[in-house]
């Protein structure tokens, strides 16, 4: 299985999480007998819709020079063939040769800027626009942010169509969308579906993710183009598919037009995106982490470390806390608390919910802006042993406070487990979130994990055959956990 970004015909996009987002896109709600009597017979006829909106999306095509290595079929004299005509006798300079790639993108000013996807336009050397009424323009990349998949590009025309933004927000689960764009080179196709899902997050495409998921056709080629609602406007960027093939199987990524009209803006003002900053770490709050933090439910973003000196330092945040509410909005995972605070502007103070010691506390910080230095970082540390018995396991540093939190004594030595991707050999050991690694056993030789840097080298040691015996402890229970490679 493989998520694809859709647009970039030729070009490989290849997969990642394909069991966490099996799972999770095969689980639904019933819909009741009353419900179903309600619904009507037939889609809304959308001759209209696709006549006000088709021509505001346009063909992307960009090519640039690729020089590649070296080399000849000739591994000892190089191409006899080529000698008489001054060609390099040995084979070994290197070749230049052009790469195109196609997508779509939407004009959504009537100066002729046009939003698309970073993955586009990237690295191109020039940018075709074609319209749909056959006018062809030269592009010009205006701002790219490669944290949202997100480019902004600009032609020179007059009397251009436009389509204009919707509010992603008020998408419901079920509703019509259309999504319009040029799959495999076909210039102005329309699909039709439903919105499957909104919110979609970790899918692993971008690091800003808050996909409106749809099952309306979309494959390569498409991506950088509309996905539209019955009102005729647009409410997502078409961005990537899930597929096993390459092809549509009904799973389809957009960027939600709230978050790209926001990039759109940052883009052609600043030529760059700026973020906001609150300066702390956090995790999901998994099920087994609810229950020792004593909530009722596995939502919000637990704290995992407080940077000094931070806007979150300064509100009093401190590790262990839940954050429950940002800026008058629910925080329902550690993505979204990610998305709405890089959406916050510079300079503003808002208000901070969080569930500490079981008591809730409303705190007061004022955000600043993302410094570059941790700019390009996640929240969770990288995944581990690729490839060995503890390939998938995410895990943080356990903090004196997080220890208490989880009844071990506040020196207690170990990293927690913030994460166990599904299929790997440690989930099928039964390592879980919220589980802490005190020791790992190899080779007889039991080594003590004091921090993720140490548990990071002895994964990375492992070799792809080599079994290890994990120490750790779950719910103050100490236990030995096998896992086979």
């Amino acid at each position: 299985m493989s998520i694809v970004k859709a647009p970039r015909r030729g070009v490989k996009f290849q997969a990642m999480i394909a069991t966490l987002l099996a799972i999770t896109f095969l689980t639904g709600t019933a819909v009741s007998t009353r419900s179903q009597a309600a619904l009507p017979a037939s889609p809304p006829n959308f001759v209209e819709v696709v006549k006000k909106t088709m021509p505001a999306v346009v063909n992307i095509s960009t090519t640039r020079v690729v020089q590649s290595e070296g080399g000849s079929p000739f591994p000892f004299f190089g191409d006899p063939f080529n000698q008489p005509f001054g060609g390099d006798p040995f084979g070994q300079e290197p070749k230049k040769h052009r790469e195109g790639s196609l997508g779509s993108g939407v004009i959504v000013d009537s100066a002729g800027y046009i939003v698309t996807n970073n993955h586009v336009v990237e690295k191109a050397d020039e940018i075709k626009v074609v319209l749909n009424d056959k006018r062809e323009f030269e592009g010009k990349i205006i701002g790219t942010d490669p944290k949202t998949d997100i480019a902004v590009i600009k032609i020179s025309g007059k009397d251009l169509p436009v389509l204009p933004w919707g509010d992603s927000d008020k998408l419901e689960v079920g509703g019509y969308v259309l999504a319009i764009g040029s799959p495999l080179g076909l210039n102005q196709t329309v699909t039709m579906g439903i919105v499957s899902a909104k919110g979609r997050a970790n899918v692993g495409i971008a690091d800003y993710e808050d996909f409106i998921q749809t099952d309306a056709a979309i494959n390569p080629g498409n991506s950088g183009g509309a996905l539209v609602n019955t009102d005729g406007e647009v409410v997502g960027i078409n961005t990537a598919i899930f597929s096993r093939s390459g092809g549509n199987m009904g799973i389809g990524f957009a960027v939600p037009s709230n978050m790209a009209r926001s990039v759109m803006a940052e883009l052609i003002k600043h030529g760059k995106v700026t973020r906001g900053w609150f300066g702390v770490s956090i995790q999901e709050v998994t099920p087994a982490l609810a229950k020792q933090f004593g909530l009722k439910d596995a939502t919000g973003a637990l704290v995992s470390e407080t940077i000094e000196d931070t806007p979150a330092a300064k509100a009093g945040i401190k590790p262990g806390d839940v954050i429950l509410e940002f800026d008058g909005k629910k925080v329902a995972d550690a993505s979204a608390l990610r998305n709405i605070v890089a959406a916050t502007p510079i300079g503003k103070s808002v208000r901070v919910k969080v569930v500490r010691d079981k008591s809730s506390k409303v705190l007061t910080a004022k955000i600043v802006e993302q410094p570059k230095r941790i700019a390009g970082l996640h929240d969770e540390d990288s995944q581990t042993g690729k490839g060995t018995a503890l390939a998938g396991i995410r895990t943080r540093d356990l903090s004196p406070e997080i220890a208490s939190q989880l009844g071990l004594e506040p020196n207690t030595a170990g990293v927690l487990v913030t994460n166990v991707e599904v299929g790997t050999p440690a989930e099928k050991a039964g390592l879980a979130p919220g589980d802490v690694i005190l020791a790992i056993t190899r080779k007889q030789v039991r080594t003590p994990v004091r921090s993720v840097e140490e548990f990071q080298k002895l994964a990375s040691a492992l070799r792809s055959d080599e079994a290890v015996l994990l120490w750790i402890v779950r719910r103050g229970n100490r236990r030995f956990i096998p896992v086979e490679p």
